[in-house]
């Protein structure tokens, strides 16, 4: 009898660690090719302490279980050092699994080219959500939830919401500080710029897409590729809407790079209608990219 409470206890116990998982499995690599004559080893205590940093955090209250964790990358490039401020970029990717497949699809892909930081070996790694101490921490801390939003809209329509509210709360603590990549003045295509969109109600029906794309399409294209890729195929005007509406904006250029390979796969074997229609859409959102869109109706 103790036995059976024993290993009852012992169950419950594994539930609870394993739904109290944190949210990022994140491979963290520091970049110092560029930078010459430096002691190597604060880029190693710094590429560990980022990986302590965003792995070991909670980011939120979600429950997620160790097989939920959400796979990302941060690849940071340092390009010259003075002092202890290391000048640089960061560059952010996460993915997801696409259900009942060995399939992963990429859900953000940004490089940030604007990104400096005061650090010191000795340093701790510190994060306030009520008081920014540090722009490194304040920049990582940000891309967490921004990669966290983007894992949850792809499950849920605009179920990313809460963790973009936490993520536009850093741009606005960080709006009284120096640092840049974060004010509007500063670029189209920064990190205000980003979360901005993102909560603006202008791109609700491309967040919701987006949903649509993820979980009705291609979840989907297991047990029915025909169904599913009607479904992205349908939601395509979204795209060409929202960015007439707003032109060039950091979202959906963002989307289009990050889904141009995808998407062209997807509508390779298409019926010769959706064809036509993913070639015209994808190229009046991104003219640039116009060849490559057309090799969908020279491929079987």
């Amino acid at each position: 009898m103790h036995m059976k409470k024993f290993i009852s206890g012992l169950c419950l116990f594994l539930v609870s660690v394993s739904l109290s998982a944190q949210e990022l499995i994140c491979n963290v690599q520091v970049n110092s090719d560029q930078i010459q004559g430096t002691n190597k080893s604060v880029f190693n205590t710094l590429e560990k302490s980022i990986s302590e940093f965003v792995n070991n955090r909670r980011w939120t209250s979600m429950g997620f279980t160790s097989l939920e964790r959400i796979e990302c990358t941060m690849s940071i490039i340092l390009k010259s050092i003075e002092s202890d401020v290391f000048n640089g970029e960061i560059i952010i990717q996460s993915r997801r699994p696409v259900f009942n497949s060995s399939y992963t699809t990429t859900l953000f892909n940004f490089r940030d080219q604007n990104f400096s930081f005061t650090y010191r070996e000795s340093d701790q790694l510190e994060f306030n959500e009520n008081a920014l101490s540090s722009n490194l921490t304040a920049v990582l801390a940000y891309y967490c939830y921004i990669i966290v939003g983007y894992d949850t809209d792809s499950y849920a329509r605009l179920g990313g919401t809460p963790a973009f509210r936490a993520a536009e709360n850093i741009v606005n603590m960080a709006q009284s500080t120096e640092w840049s990549g974060w004010k509007a003045f500063e670029s189209s295509k920064n990190r205000y710029a980003l979360v901005n969109n993102l909560l603006d109600e202008s791109f609700k029906k491309y967040r919701n897409y987006f949903y649509e794309y993820h979980r009705l399409g291609l979840d989907e294209m297991v047990s029915n590729v025909a169904n599913a890729r009607a479904r992205i195929a349908a939601g395509l005007p979204v795209l060409r809407e929202t960015n007439r509406s707003r032109p060039s904006t950091i979202v959906i250029a963002s989307f289009m790079e990050t889904k141009s390979d995808e998407l062209i796969q997807i509508f390779s074997k298409a019926l010769d209608s959706e064809k036509k229609l993913a070639v015209e859409i994808l190229s009046d959102v991104n003219p640039t990219q116009t060849a490559r869109y057309e090799e969908i109706f020279n491929k079987k």
